[in-house]
């Protein structure tokens, strides 16, 4: 068994009277891939933004990596392990390489060890020949791979994807599976929120529901 990684305790998240989750639990073991799924509405999404320090919540209790902290004073250096992408991620209106290259000089990486690092994703995510295209310039598909590459390249402990391949078919979807595929098969824990009947089907994911308030084990 895995050392557990990142665990959520006694979550309380409501939306005016509407109890999302009442005193839920949800544990996360390091190496470990896992698929959250649940009807529209469920918190998929919530619970992907509270475990990114993105959404607050009445009462809970996060541990990372053996350290503890209550949701509400959530650590900012957290942020650096745990990244979250969104289902509509918002890119830069710069160009893709300039997109993939922002986290890594916010984190003080040297111009020359960002910008191996930034071609090295691009090549991953089949992005090298348009590593100077503005985001607002791509398909929905080729956005999606910016994103899953932006992410990569940040090297995250705790890897969060909202809906990865919603909106997407044909090969831009066939695109997007093979990278989430091939990320949760690295050294990440990676927890994707899906409907998607294929990522559901991947043998390497755990599979998780959220019902009734509550996180369980799905087979």
């Amino acid at each position: 068994m895995s050392a557990l990684l990142f665990s959520i305790k006694a979550l309380d998240k409501r939306f005016g009277q509407r109890v999302l989750f009442d005193a839920a639990q949800l544990d996360f073991e390091a190496g470990s891939g896992y698929v959250l799924t649940g009807s529209n509405g469920s918190g998929k999404t919530t619970l992907l933004r509270i475990a990114a320090g993105l959404e607050p919540a009445e009462r809970g209790h996060i541990e990372f990596r053996a350290q503890s902290a209550s949701i509400a004073l959530y650590p900012e250096q957290w942020r650096r392990e745990i990244v979250y992408v969104h289902q509509q991620p918002y890119l830069f209106h710069t160009s893709i390489e300039a997109n993939l290259d922002y986290g890594l000089a916010r984190r003080g990486m040297p111009a020359a060890e960002r910008s191996a690092c930034t071609r090295e994703a691009l090549e991953w995510a089949g992005l090298s020949d348009r590593r100077e295209v503005p985001p607002h310039k791509l398909s929905g598909g080729e956005q999606q791979r910016v994103a899953l590459a932006r992410a990569k390249v940040l090297n995250p402990t705790l890897l969060l994807l909202d809906e990865p391949t919603a909106n997407l078919d044909g090969d831009a979807r066939k695109q997007v599976l093979e990278l989430v595929t091939a990320l949760c098969i690295e050294n990440h824990t990676v927890v994707i929120a899906s409907h998607d009947p294929e990522i559901i089907r991947l043998a390497i994911l755990n599979r998780l529901h959220i019902s009734a308030g509550q996180v369980n084990f799905n087979d």
